[in-house]
């Protein structure tokens, strides 16, 4: 397989390369951590087995695969997959965002460098602007695009017939694509966030990758404290190992995890400054709430998006925000968690 990037490096989003290309180093590491073949790859059993059906399927026709859409929360392996899809069916893998496809040219210009049963990953695919993306309706239908040479009376349209690809798009907002372009994906799966023993599988194969000394119950402490996501699983173990290797003796266990996770500002929960800033703002400042997603973002100093993609998920599903007509509401975990008392809730608040 070979990867190859047409993402501008102006249009990569600054928060998302703070969270997943601190230096150079880290990069280095989250690229050698990934797995490099559906058995490898860990969770999501339900996908892989849809995925490998798909992936055999399209092999025994000597076709390329059906295009895939993967929807879910950051940090949950769409990229990964979209390697293993360009790895299993012995394809070049094209890597792309829809941030940095600014216009229909642009998009044009990579499709017509494709080959046969080549692979076209587009990140962040419901950012696509709807000029780019009606481009996408007849490449990905008829493998064909229509190309205008010319302006005003003089301008004509060329038909360019493109090689059979596989598109793979990739989102954290399903809501956001359109109908016509979701309803061209040939499989369409929402990954989920893992379990801990998933978690504690997947930290234990990376600390061999990075030769770190582990055992099981430092793996496991990491694993609860990792949110459901094997990005954060990685990271975290790459700064409990350099706690280990500074003031330790390079042996991560379940000591160690927890000294180093008290350093680097994440509790028992897994939850690190901002979520805690996120939730004392709706507890305290604003009163329990509700309170609205932009004035959230900005008493916590963060993005609407970030708020929404990052950090919301995961408050949710562990039941200590909602969101209501009104506004984002905190819940008695949340009071919990944060050691205060729990007021009496407005019966009217979901209405």
């Amino acid at each position: 397989m070979r990867w190859e990037s047409n993402v501008r490096e102006e249009f990569v989003d600054p928060q998302k390369r703070s969270q997943d290309e601190s230096d150079d180093g880290e990069m280095l590491d989250e690229v050698g951590l990934r797995p490099r073949s559906l058995s490898d790859f860990v969770g999501q059993r339900e996908l892989k087995e849809h995925l490998s059906i798909v992936l055999e399927a399209a092999r025994r026709r000597g076709q390329a695969a059906d295009h895939l859409l993967f929807a879910g929360p950051p940090g949950l392996g769409k990229t990964t997959l979209a390697g293993i899809v360009a790895t299993e069916m012995s394809a070049h893998l094209h890597v792309t965002s829809g941030p940095a496809l600014e216009r229909a040219g642009d998009l044009a210009a990579i499709l017509t460098k494709l080959e046969d049963n080549d692979v076209l990953f587009i990140d962040e695919i419901h950012r696509l602007s709807r000029t780019v993306e009606e481009i996408l309706y007849p490449a990905m239908e008829d493998f064909q695009i229509d190309i205008v040479v010319g302006k005003g009376p003089s301008a004509s349209s060329i038909r360019l017939t493109l090689p059979k690809f596989t598109l793979i798009g990739a989102t954290t907002r399903t809501g956001m694509i359109t109908g016509p372009l979701r309803d061209r994906f040939g499989l369409v799966a929402r990954l989920d966030y893992y379990d801990e023993n998933e978690l504690q599988s997947i930290i234990s194969r990376a600390a061999g990758s990075l030769k770190v000394n582990i055992d099981a119950q430092g793996a496991a402490e990491i694993a609860r404290r990792s949110r459901g996501t094997p990005r954060i699983a990685n990271r975290l173990l790459r700064r409990v190992r350099d706690f280990a290797e500074v003031r330790g003796d390079g042996t991560v266990n379940k000591k160690t995890a927890n000294e180093a996770m008290s350093v680097f500002g994440v509790d028992e929960l897994g939850l690190d400054k901002v979520d805690r800033a996120v939730l004392s703002a709706i507890c305290v400042q604003f009163g329990g709430g509700p309170v609205g997603l932009s004035t959230l973002a900005i008493s916590v100093s963060e993005q609407t998006e970030t708020i929404e993609d990052v950090y919301e998920p995961f408050l949710i599903q562990q039941g200590m925000i909602a969101r209501t007509p009104r506004g984002r509401v905190a819940m008695p975990l949340a009071y919990a968690h944060l050691g205060l008392q729990t007021p009496a809730q407005d019966p009217d608040l979901f209405a």
